[in-house]
């Protein structure tokens, strides 16, 4: 692919992910959570899908329901959100999950993957908080 060509896909998919991202709001809004928790789990979503999704190769957000959300929580997130916690890891793993159920219930991912999603997340969960305790509190960062 050229640069135009990747251009055009990287914006396609930046749209795609706006639409997406309006119909999990709306349904957040429907469960009359907060404006600010609302924001967060946008923002923590939008993260994943239009940084980390992007970030390696152009890749929808269906593609991120399932095993990538080990390469993101183990790694990516660590490494590259200045806020990255061991709690953090838990929040928005929750709002990641959260907007895929939201994806899986209007038809826009299937439920094995979104089974995947979930067993990856609970099975994994405590080897990624420990890598990011780690990783904080190491005298050795790879600046």
């Amino acid at each position: 692919m050229d640069y135009d060509t990747d251009d055009i896909l990287f914006e396609t998919i930046r749209e795609q992910n706006k639409q997406y991202l309006n119909i999990f709001e709306a349904d957040l809004k429907a469960t009359h959570l907060k404006m600010n928790t609302i924001s967060n789990h946008l923002a923590t979503v939008d993260f994943y899908i239009n940084t980390y999704l992007l970030y390696y190769e152009p890749l929808e957000m269906a593609a991120g329901c399932g095993n990538e959300i080990h390469g993101f929580l183990g790694d990516f997130f660590i490494r590259k959100a200045m806020w990255s916690t061991p709690v953090t890891i838990k929040s928005t793993a929750a709002s990641i999950k959260k907007f895929y159920k939201s994806m899986l219930e209007h038809g826009h991912v299937d439920k094995e993957s979104y089974l995947i999603l979930c067993d990856d997340i609970k099975e994994n969960m405590s080897d990624w908080q420990a890598e990011c305790e780690g990783y904080n509190n190491s005298d050795d960062l790879d600046w």
